[in-house]
């Protein structure tokens, strides 16, 4: 296991490396769990089980503000 240095900001926060973040499949929104290891704290997703994707499709759902049906929403995407 590698380390990185990071530094916590005055508000108790650090910043994740964007090549960590990418690699790992965290993105903007993701909940995660801070888990004590006796003196290691480890960064995890909640919902462990989860693929990025599903976490992606889970924040989306029901966000949708359209009037237009499925349908209609086909045809626009097919260009019918």
């Amino acid at each position: 296991m590698s380390g990185v240095d990071v530094r916590l900001n005055s508000k108790g926060q650090v910043t994740i490396p964007a090549d960590l973040r990418h690699r790992l499949g965290f993105t903007q929104g993701d909940e995660v769990d801070v888990v004590e290891d006796g003196a290691t704290l480890r960064i995890v997703h909640r919902g462990q089980g989860e693929t990025r994707g599903s976490r992606i499709v889970g924040r989306m759902r029901a966000r949708a503000t359209t009037k237009q049906t499925t349908d209609e929403l086909m045809d626009l995407l097919r260009g019918e």
